[in-house]
């Protein structure tokens, strides 16, 4: 079969368990990336199918639109609400992109920055202090090798030893984890070394693949919920894709402020 870039494919192998664009082919073997799953992978051409016609992103996102709901019935005919500022950094400019819009969607001031997982660190502090968010999302990519013997060594994680330099570099700048609440982590990252680190939400408990989506669905409902109030966490991590198999965190406060007369 005969195969191009920008291809929707899934590996037989795999049962094919994930969509995958083709984003280059070297000789025999396909570079791909997870069209909703934060997932980078190579496989031979020989262990692709094609895919037919897919619903579009947009479209498809509508569903997560809907989960975040009930974050946004506000009473508007007294009351006015500030939502809390989002600063997102991502490594990949397609998720980055749809995280965006995702944002827009909702209405929420949202800074989005394009930094790959290595270099997260080195500009975080400027940034937090251009942009002084009350949300600060930390993402890309990161894989878990399967053949390590031990998951809680960070040498086994593609980025995961990235996105904790990052989340200590934030904490040292921010220490309250009401002031500055931090998301961090992708597919399969070291879950607890990044809560550990200082995060308030991170992937991944149980070394799952997540949604492109999911960050920011936390970031959204985080920044919808009033400041004087804990949020229901088992409600707010079932937003995302895979629940808390995917995504986990500690109790937290919204970081929505509610005031009065409108």
């Amino acid at each position: 079969m005969y195969f191009k870039i920008g291809d929707m494919v899934t590996r037989k192998s795999y049962q094919n368990d994930i969509l995958f664009e083709i984003m280059d082919i070297d000789d025999d073997v396909a570079l791909l990336k997870g069209v909703d799953v934060r997932l980078c992978a190579d496989s031979p051409l020989s262990d692709l199918e094609k895919v037919g016609v897919i619903r579009d992103k947009e479209e498809k996102d509508k569903e997560f639109y809907q989960k975040v709901d009930d974050f946004m019935h506000l009473d508007r005919s007294e009351f006015f609400y500030l939502p809390g500022k989002i600063l997102h950094i991502d490594a990949d400019k397609d998720y980055l992109k749809r995280c965006i819009q995702f944002y827009e969607e909702l209405h929420l001031q949202a800074y989005g920055l394009l930094l790959k997982e290595e270099n997260i660190k080195d500009h975080l502090e400027t940034y937090i202090q251009k942009y002084r968010p009350d949300i600060l999302v930390i993402t890309g990519h990161d894989s878990y090798n399967r053949k390590s013997k031990d998951p809680s060594d960070l040498s086994s994680y593609q980025n995961s030893q990235h996105f904790k330099d990052a989340v200590e570099l934030a904490r040292e700048y921010e220490k309250s984890q009401e002031k500055l609440i931090i998301i961090a982590g992708a597919c399969q990252s070291d879950y607890e070394e990044l809560i550990q680190a200082g995060a308030n939400f991170a992937s991944s408990p149980k070394r799952i693949n997540i949604h492109a989506l999911d960050p920011a669905i936390l970031a959204s409902c985080v920044a919808l919920s009033p400041k004087n109030k804990e949020i229901d966490l088992l409600n707010l991590l079932s937003k995302t894709k895979y629940g808390s198999d995917g995504m986990g965190g500690i109790i937290t406060n919204g970081s929505m402020y509610v005031g009065y007369p409108r």
